[in-house]
C-alpha cells in the first residue's frame, strides 16, 4: 500500500510498534534534542518518537506535533520506502541499469510491461487546491516563532529546518533540484540558507546572481516518506528526485503549483516554507552548528531568504531530525544510499 503522507506513515509505524509517543509538553529549545538523541544511540536506534505538545520557543503549546526519528532504524527506513529488505530497491536499479536490448520480437513483446512501468513514476501536476495549502499565511501574518522549529544543542545560532525538501529550479534548463540543507531561522520572515559551494542548489542561486534576477526556493516539510528520504540522497544533477521518489514508492508524487513563487511543490506536504534569495542582498551569518563530528561548525555568511509565505494542511507534523554525534538517524538514511 502506498503512503501518501506523514501522518499515515507514522500510523504505520505505530501498528508496527516502531512509534512512542510523548504526551509530556517539552521545549523545542534543546529539550526535543535531549529526549531523541538518548533515544539514537539506544540499541537499533531506539522508537522514533512524535512529541504531541511541543513548547514553542516563547512558552506557548504549538498546535503541531513534531516527529522525530522516523527513519532511525532498518525497520523503519524499509517501511518508508515500502521493501522489506533494502536490496530490494538495489535489485530494482540494477535490473534498469543491465537491462539487455532485445534482439527478436518476442523479446520486445516481453520487455514491452517493463518499459510500461517505468511510465507511471515521473510526477503529476494536479489543479485545485492542494492538501498542503489547506491554511495560507502571506504578508504580515508570517511568523516562523510560529512553527516548532527546534534549537538543538547549546551554541547553535538559532532554530533550524534539518529536514526540509529545498525546491530549487536551474534557470537555464528548467530542471528542477530538490536538496535537504539546513536552514536557520533568523527572524519572522528570515532565514539563512545553508547550501555549500559544489550543492546543486547553490550552483542554481550561483547563475540567478550572475543574472541579477531573484530566486524562487521552497521549503517543504513532511510529506510521503520516499519524497523526505530522496531529498537526502546524492542523486546525479539531471535526476529529478521526485521521479526517483515515484521509482521508489512505484506512484508518482503529485506536485502543485505554489502559492506565491513559480515552483511546483508536493501537493501532499505538512508545511511549506515559501521565499525568495535576492543577489542585491548581502550574505547573512549562519551558524555555528552542532554537526556530525560532535564539533560545531563555524558561523558563515550564506544567503539570506526572505519567506513569502507559510502554507500548512489543516492538521501538519513537523518533521524533525538532529545531526550530532553518531549514531543518529541519519546513519539509516546513508545506509539505504549506500
Amino acid at each position: 500500500m502506498t503512503v501518501n503522507t506523514l501522518r499515515e506513515f507514522i500510523a504505520r509505524l505505530e501498528a508496527e510498534g516502531e512509534v512512542t509517543r510523548v504526551r509530556r509538553p517539552v521545549s523545542v529549545v534543546k529539550e526535543i534534542t535531549e529526549v531523541a538523541d538518548r533515544c539514537m544511540k539506544s540499541p537499533g536506534g531506539g522508537p522514533g518518537l512524535v512529541f504531541e505538545q511541543a513548547t514553542l520557543a516563547s512558552g506557548r503549546a504549538s498546535p503541531i506535533p513534531v516527529g522525530v526519528n522516523l527513519f532511525g532504524s532498518a525497520r523503519r527506513i524499509c517501511l518508508a520506502l515500502g521493501v522489506e529488505r533494502l536490496d530490494d530497491i538495489g535489485a530494482r536499479i540494477t535490473e534498469l541499469f543491465t537491462m539487455k536490448m532485445p534482439e527478436s520480437w518476442r523479446e520486445k513483446l516481453a520487455l514491452l510491461p517493463k518499459l510500461a512501468e517505468f511510465t507511471r513514476y515521473p510526477p503529476r501536476t494536479v489543479s485545485g487546491r492542494p492538501p498542503c495549502q489547506e491554511t495560507v499565511l502571506r504578508g504580515n501574518q508570517v511568523d516562523l516563532a510560529n512553527l516548532p522549529i527546534c534549537t538543538c544543542w547549546p551554541e547553535d545560532g538559532g532554530p533550524y529546518l534539518t529536514m526540509p525538501q529545498v525546491i530549487t529550479r536551474d534557470p537555464r534548463s528548467g530542471v528542477r533540484n530538490v536538496g535537504m540543507y539546513r536552514v536557520q531561522v533568523l527572524g519572522k520572515d528570515l532565514m539563512a540558507m545553508h547550501w555549500q559551494r559544489h550543492k546543486v542548489g547553490a550552483a542554481h542561486w550561483r547563475d540567478m546572481a550572475a543574472r541579477g534576477e531573484k530566486m524562487p526556493v521552497a521549503m517543504a516539510l513532511g510529506g510521503d516518506p520516499a519524497s523526505i528520504y530522496a531529498a537526502s540522497a546524492p542523486l546525479p544533477p539531471t535526476i529529478d528526485e521526485y521521479l526517483f521518489a515515484g521509482f521508489l514508492r512505484r506512484a508518482p508524487v503529485h506536485l502543485a503549483q505554489a502559492a506565491t513563487v513559480d515552483l511546483l511543490v508536493p501537493a501532499e506536504a505538512d508545511i511549506v516554507i515559501e521565499g525568495f534569495i535576492d543577489p542585491a542582498d548581502p550574505l547573512v551569518t549562519e551558524g555555528p552548528f552542532g554537526d556530525h563530528t560532535g564539533f560545531y561548525s563555524l558561523a558563515d555568511e550564506y544567503p539570506a531568504v526572505h519567506v513569502t509565505a507559510i502554507t500548512m494542511r489543516r492538521d501538519p507534523i513537523y518533521p524533525h531530525t538532529i545531526v550530532g554525534r553518531p549514531p543518529m538517524e541519519d546513519y539509516y538514511l546513508g545506509h539505504a544510499t549506500e
